[in-house]
């Protein structure tokens, strides 16, 4: 962001991952993470905490508990007069099938085509589940676990939130005409469906 004035304070996102301190802990919040997120803050510099998953088929539960969990990070944010948004996401076809929720089953999708290009950093290539194609039924949802996490994220003392809409998470998939086949309902064909998806869940959140 650019500053009208030498004396105004300068906003410089940092988007910073907020999962790593979680995952390998059952996705608890533990103290080096509060630590971490404060030794980053400067007054009025704003932190995106990235990557919070926004329910079970999200790749992780993330109620209303979950959320309580994070408020000593952004009680450290706050303490140095930082600024904290919390990123929520949801990542589709690209979840992890070892680390979805009850019977492992099928991410979901606006496809039922699996990815197949992508390599990991041994160069091999990612063993992604095949997805399961949405109903257009079970949007509104979805649509819900957004809106249910960004209240979440605000009553946890969040100062506001960023929807994850890029990177081939599942909006993206919504929005890209070479992925999407929901070409017979209304989230899908013409640019102004694919976009459907992601101005219900902004308008939600």
């Amino acid at each position: 962001m650019v500053s009208c004035s030498p004396l105004a304070p300068k906003l410089q996102p940092k988007t910073m991952r907020l999962a790593k301190f979680f995952d390998p802990y059952n996705n608890v919040p533990q103290p080096h993470a509060a630590l971490y997120y404060s030794q980053r803050t400067t007054k009025g510099g704003l932190l995106i905490a990235e990557g919070t998953r926004v329910s079970e088929t999200a790749q992780g539960t993330q109620g209303h508990q979950e959320f309580e969990r994070r408020k000593p990070i952004v009680d450290a944010v706050h303490a140095k007069g930082g600024i904290l948004f919390c990123q929520i996401w949801y990542c589709g076809r690209t979840s992890d099938s070892s680390r979805l929720s009850t019977e492992r089953q099928a991410p979901v999708s606006s496809t039922d085509k699996r990815i197949t290009l992508e390599v990991g950093e041994d160069g091999q290539p990612l063993n992604y589940p095949i997805p399961r194609k949405l109903a257009s039924e079970e949007i509104p949802q979805i649509v819900n676990d957004f809106r249910l996490a960004a209240r979440n994220a605000i009553d946890a003392g969040f100062d506001s939130i960023e929807v994850h809409a890029a990177s081939g998470y599942l909006i993206e998939q919504f929005l890209k005409d070479s992925v999407n086949d929901c070409t017979h309902d209304k989230y899908g064909g013409s640019l102004e469906n694919r976009t459907r998806f992601c101005i219900e869940i902004i308008l939600a959140s």
